[in-house]
C-alpha cells in the first residue's frame, strides 16, 4: 500500500495566536500533525485534497487524528454521523468498546449498508437509525462530556481525502452539554427532524475570552442566527458554500456587497450544474458575478463556512439550503475569534485561487 500523506492546519486556539503549519508525510504511532500546547482547547484541521486526490491510495491525516482522539476515551464516544466508510475510525470505535468505554451511534438509515457502521453493527454498538425520508446529516463526536468533534467532514474516504472539508476539536463541557443533548433526543427518545425541540442548555458560551453560538436544526432557527451574522458585517463576508441555494442569505450578500463591503465566495460545482444556482444567480443579477467562483476540485467542495470580517466563522454540518433549515438534522458553531478565522481565511484563499 502507498502510505499518503496530507498537509492539514493545526491551530491551538487560543485568543490572537494562530500556530504554524504542520505536515504529515505517512502514519506514524504519533501523529506529527496537532499542535499541543497545554492552554489550547481547539484544533483545526483541513483537507488537502490537491495532494491527496492524487494518490492512489491515501491514509493517515484527519482520520488519525480522529481515531487518536477515539483511543484516548476514558468513559463515552456519542457519534452522530451521516456517512461512515472508515475502518481506521471503525476500529478505533471497537477499541473504545473492548476496553469498556460506552460507545454510541445515531446514524442516517440509507447509511446503514456502509462498511463503518456495519463493522459497528456486527460488535453490537448500538446504533440508531432515524427511519424517515429527511437525512441525519449532522457529523460530530461527543467524548468523555468534555470535547466535541465536528464540522463538514463525513467520515468518508472520499470526504477525507478526495474533498474539500474542514475539521474543529473543542475542549468544553459546555459545548459537550450541548452536543451530548442534542445527541440523547435522537439517540434515547428517537426525537429527529421536525420532531426536535429548539432546547439547546448553553446556546452561547464564552470560553477563554471566545464566544460560542451552538445551533441545531430543525427546531435551532439556524438560518436566522447565520444571516443576523452576516447582515453584521462592516468589512468582508467570504463563504466556501457546497449547497447554497438560500435566498435570503443571498439577499444579505448583495446588501452588504451594496454598502461596500468585500463579498467574495466559491460555489460547489457540481451542485450548480445539478441545479441549485438559485443563490448563483441572485449574486451574479445582483452584480457580483465577478466575485463568485465555481471550485476547482475535481471531486467536491464541501465546506459549509461563512467568513466575517475575518474574525468570526460559521462551520458545521449546515448546508445553506431550505432542507438543512427545515427537514435535515444539522449542527452550525458561530466561533467569534480571529485566530480561527484566520486559519479559515487561509484555507478560504487556497480555494479560492483554485476556483474557476
Amino acid at each position: 500500500m502507498l502510505a499518503g500523506w496530507l498537509t492539514l492546519l493545526a491551530v491551538a486556539c487560543v485568543p490572537a495566536r494562530l500556530a504554524g503549519r504542520v505536515a504529515a508525510t505517512a502514519p506514524q504511532a504519533t501523529p506529527p500533525n496537532s499542535v499541543a500546547r497545554p492552554a489550547s482547547w481547539c484544533q483545526l484541521y483541513f483537507t488537502n485534497p490537491v495532494v491527496t486526490s492524487r494518490l492512489l491510495d491515501p491514509s493517515g491525516g484527519i482520520p488519525d487524528q480522529i481515531a487518536s482522539a477515539f483511543d484516548g476515551a476514558q468513559q463515552t464516544v456519542d457519534l452522530a454521523i451521516y456517512q461512515f466508510d472508515l475502518k481506521v475510525l471503525s476500529d478505533a470505535l471497537l477499541r473504545a468498546q473492548a476496553r469498556g468505554v460506552r460507545v454510541r451511534v445515531v446514524t442516517d438509515s440509507d447509511s446503514l449498508n456502509m462498511d463503518g457502521i456495519v463493522a459497528l453493527l456486527k460488535a453490537g454498538v448500538p446504533v440508531v437509525p432515524d427511519q424517515r425520508q429527511a437525512i441525519m446529516h449532522d457529523k460530530f463526536a461527543v467524548i468523555d462530556g468534555a470535547a466535541v468533534w465536528t464540522g463538514s467532514m463525513n467520515y468518508t474516504f472520499t470526504d477525507a481525502y478526495r474533498n474539500d472539508n474542514n475539521v474543529v476539536a473543542i475542549q468544553s463541557p459546555e459545548l459537550a452539554q450541548n452536543y451530548t443533548h442534542e445527541f440523547e433526543k435522537m439517540f434515547v427518545t428517537r426525537q429527529f427532524g421536525a420532531h426536535s425541540r429548539g432546547d439547546t442548555p448553553h446556546p452561547l458560551i464564552m470560553l477563554a475570552g471566545t464566544e460560542i453560538e451552538t445551533y441545531y436544526s430543525p427546531a435551532g432557527a439556524v438560518a436566522a442566527h447565520v444571516n443576523d451574522a452576516l447582515a453584521s458585517a462592516r468589512d468582508s463576508v467570504l463563504f466556501m458554500a457546497f449547497d447554497f441555494t438560500r435566498q435570503d442569505f443571498g439577499q444579505t450578500l448583495l446588501d452588504q456587497a451594496a454598502a461596500g463591503r468585500d463579498v467574495r465566495g466559491v460555489f460547489e460545482g457540481q451542485q450548480l450544474a445539478a441545479g441549485g444556482d438559485a443563490a448563483w444567480q441572485l449574486l451574479a443579477r445582483g452584480g457580483l458575478a465577478a466575485n463568485i467562483r465555481k471550485d476547482g476540485n475535481l471531486y467536491n467542495m464541501h465546506n459549509k463556512v461563512f467568513i466575517i470580517d475575518k474574525a468570526v466563522v460559521v462551520t458545521g454540518s449546515y448546508n445553506f439550503s431550505a432542507a438543512a433549515e427545515n427537514d435535515n438534522d444539522e449542527n452550525a458553531l458561530i466561533i467569534h475569534n480571529p485566530a480561527i478565522a484566520a486559519a479559515y481565511f487561509a484555507d478560504w484563499e487556497k480555494i479560492w485561487a483554485a476556483g474557476r
